[in-house]
């Protein structure tokens, strides 16, 4: 058996969060301040953005700036980390978006076989 780095469970269930991914693959466009980033990321809430961008930003995957603006803006964008975390982020997403029909028919098939029994 592999041994792994007392980490590597804590990253894994980072960026396999729902939000993580949707987060990395709405910033892979560009920086974004963060009423952008939260009304593209529709429908994380204010509270779930915050958290994924702090444990992003504590594990070397975002950037935040403070914009020099009266009242202070923030944004947020990949860093080299991130960015190559959205390579994988991507494949993850496109593989839903080109499988959600089969996915929905599967569960569809899956739920009714449930109320027969």
């Amino acid at each position: 058996m592999q041994d792994y780095h007392p980490l590597t469970l804590e990253i894994m269930d980072m960026v396999g969060d729902k939000w993580t991914l949707l987060v990395v693959y709405t910033l892979g466009g560009g920086a974004l301040r963060f009423s952008e980033l939260r009304r593209r990321s529709a429908p994380i809430s204010q509270k779930m953005l915050t958290q994924t961008l702090r444990a992003l930003e504590r594990h070397g995957m975002l950037d935040r700036k403070v914009l020099p603006t009266a009242p202070p803006q923030v944004e947020y964008a990949l860093t080299g980390l991130g960015r190559s975390f959205l390579a994988a982020a991507s494949v993850i997403c496109s593989w839903t978006r080109d499988n959600i029909e089969d996915l929905n028919a599967a569960r569809e098939t899956f739920d009714q076989g449930r109320k027969a029994a």
